[in-house]
């Protein structure tokens, strides 16, 4: 009987030998697969051989690409001429005088013609061996053509991928650089391209994870008309400083960084932020950021030279503004984008003695909206007492080119037709919100700063989950159904409501499917409510995601749409060209300050004969509010006449007053 101890040493030997033949086997092997690849086997480490060496050198010399290409079939050329022209000269074959161009260097030449040119061999005379040995030579050239045609070929190819890549440093100054690619750059491309018209070679340039190609040929579709202005794409990254050198971000005018979808969208725009800071240019920046707890972040990191647009926030207060006043997206689209009129900065010595009010009636196609103080705060509808002095004057103006020469009002104004009689005061509302998402929240609380103490709020949804942030005046009850569904609509009693806010399901649902569902509730609300132009309650306010839907929802007889990356679009590219305006927009949108309100017509003149505006901007000032223009009730759903609003009218135009009419004026409340 074995031991067992002795047992398992022996199997353990066997293993061993077992183990070490194997090895040996594979050191083997390996051997000879170098020595096939003929490299040298030392005791440590094997040694490439020459030839070994020599491949990899003409390896890496073809890696260079079309050049080195170019080269080698030079050199392959020269040596197959240079020793063709030995041969002939060293074996006598030359033909004699019809062929000979002078010694050695004719001979040269001569065989070059024939390695280049393949009819060049059928012109040659002389014996036999000399006519076969040009034909081999023509025939080794006709390789050698072939193979520099086909690199050639290859290498302008190469070259016009490169190209289409967009991967070429941008030669432009004074540009605007958009950083990111969503549907907001067509709205934002083809705002800038209305702003530049004054400007000559003016150019737009875009940075994106996008198809160069792609990119130019959607914004060719999208925005067909660019006015003069040329739109340059790169693809890149705007995270990469190296791509972002692309874009020649130093000398731009400005640059406009764009929220990309994602998962953390915010976090992308800061580190875009970061990058720009890289190279120590200054460019003016303007930067979007979805949550308001990136603001602070943001603003950090962009320091001083950055404007940062909070999209949820600015959304929601339009939609709140829009939606206590039907007409009211109409005013501020006409004020935030560049087709029509703008707002301005502009400085006029002659009304520096006098008061504001004198100010608001001075021009005859210029309204003054505030004015902006030597430290550089910005006051809309300031006192009317208020002097002049030293401030700038903040005026909403067609274009900048019109205010050096603009003139003076000289419309009379008609005292007998103000209005001095009391406005009542707000009294409490009831608000209806269908659908929920992240702007909701905002959009409760942006409520209750308007609300007088005592309204009360209702919010149905279907999708999401309502947090309704600490109210002071709003009392809110929240209820679970189909947004879409006839009957719940019908047992809300819907007609009870003096406001309606339907939001998109834009957390849920996709784009076109929230925007789908967005309708059928704006259809039904349609058939509840009826037409409001008769005075009917209530008034019905929209979101929707896609531009494209704006017109869908007309049908609706909705009082106001509000397209969220639309209006974005706008205020992007209005603080672009200056950055003043974010204090201007900031007021305006803020609950507290001066913000719009389309105000009944003959609260301000009384019922008569057709009224020159210059009458109503008196009137207007006489109530303390700065009047911006008004708005006709009889073409409120017709897109064509800009939906009854009228901006900035000239003080001599006159119409007649309706009931149903609105003026539209900055006052405090």
């Amino acid at each position: 009987m074995m031991h067992p101890v002795r047992d398992r040493r022996i199997s353990t030997d066997a293993m061993g030998t077992g183990m070490g033949q194997t090895g040996r086997q594979l050191r083997q092997r390996t051997v000879k697969q170098m020595k096939k690849n003929n490299t040298r086997v030392g005791k440590a480490y094997a040694e490439p051989t020459f030839g070994a060496r020599l491949r990899y050198w003409f390896d890496q010399t073809m890696a260079r690409g079309t050049s080195a290409l170019v080269a080698w079939l030079a050199v392959v050329t020269l040596v197959l001429i240079v020793l063709f022209t030995v041969f002939v000269t060293v074996t006598g074959l030359e033909p004699g005088a019809p062929n000979a161009k002078g010694g050695f260097l004719g001979q040269l030449l001569a065989t070059f013609f024939h390695a280049l040119d393949p009819g060049t061999v059928a012109g040659d005379s002389g014996t036999w061996r000399f006519i076969v040995t040009m034909l081999v030579l023509t025939v080794a050239g006709l390789f050698i053509v072939s193979a520099l045609i086909g690199v050639i070929a290859t290498g302008i190819d190469d070259k016009l991928a490169e190209l289409r890549r967009g991967r070429s440093l941008v030669i432009e100054t004074d540009h605007t650089v958009i950083l990111g690619w969503s549907d907001s750059v067509f709205a934002i491309v083809r705002e800038l391209s209305i702003a530049n018209e004054s400007r000559r070679r003016a150019a737009i340039v875009i940075l994106a994870d996008q198809d160069k190609v792609e990119m130019e040929d959607a914004i060719r579709e999208k925005v067909p008309d660019l006015l003069g202005t040329r739109v340059v794409c790169r693809t890149g990254s705007g995270l990469d400083v190296g791509d972002l050198a692309l874009t020649n971000h130093g000398q731009a005018r400005s640059i406009i960084v764009l929220s990309p979808g994602g998962d953390e969208p915010d976090s992308e725009v800061i580190k875009t932020l970061l990058a720009l800071t890289h190279d120590g240019t200054d460019p003016h920046v303007v930067a979007e950021i979805q949550d308001p707890q990136n603001l602070e972040a943001a603003r950090l990191v962009g320091g001083e030279r950055t404007v940062i647009v909070d999209k949820r926030e600015t959304i929601a207060r339009l939609i709140v503004q829009t939606s206590r006043q039907s007409g009211a997206a109409a005013v501020y689209t006409e004020l935030f984008d560049f087709d029509g009129d703008e707002i301005y900065f502009h400085t006029d010595p002659l009304l520096s003695g006098g008061s504001y009010a004198a100010a608001v009636a001075a021009y005859e196609s210029v309204s003054v909206i505030g004015l902006v103080s030597a430290g550089g705060r910005v006051q809309l509808n300031p006192p009317m007492d208020r002097v002049v002095g030293g401030s700038q004057l903040v005026v909403v103006a067609e274009d900048d080119s019109v205010l050096a020469a603009t003139a003076g009002a000289r419309t009379p104004v008609d005292e007998s037709r103000i209005n001095t009689a009391p406005v009542s005061d707000e009294a409490p509302s009831r608000v209806l919100i269908l659908g929920w998402n992240e702007r909701a929240a905002t959009v409760v609380r942006e409520l209750d700063n308007y609300a007088q103490p005592g309204s009360c709020l209702h919010v149905l949804t279907e999708l999401g989950t309502p947090e309704v942030p600490p109210l002071a005046n709003l009392s809110v009850t929240v209820d679970r159904g189909r947004t879409s569904d006839r009957a719940t609509l019908d047992r809300l009693g819907v007609r009870d409501f003096d406001q309606v806010i339907v939001l998109c399901y834009s957390d849920e649902l996709t784009v076109q499917r929230a925007d789908a569902r967005t309708l059928v509730t704006l259809l039904h609300l349609r058939e509840i409510v009826g037409d409001r132009s008769a005075g009917q309650r209530p008034s019905v306010v929209s979101e929707m995601l896609d531009d494209r839907n704006r017109a869908l929802a007309q049908v609706a007889h909705v009082d106001d749409v509000i397209v969220s990356d639309e209006i974005l679009s706008l205020i992007l590219s209005q603080l672009s060209e200056d950055e003043r305006l974010e204090a201007v927009f900031e007021d305006l949108l803020d609950a507290d300050g001066a913000e719009i309100y389309l105000r009944p017509a003959r609260d301000y003149v009384t019922a008569g004969d057709p009224v020159a505006y210059a009458t109503i901007v008196a009137a207007a000032a006489h109530r303390g509010e700065t009047a911006l223009g008004y708005r006709i009730a009889a073409d409120s759903h017709d897109a064509d006449a800009g939906f009854g609003v009228h901006v900035n009218p000239a003080k001599s135009r006159t119409f007649a007053i309706e009931v149903a009419d609105r003026v539209v004026v900055l006052a405090e409340d």
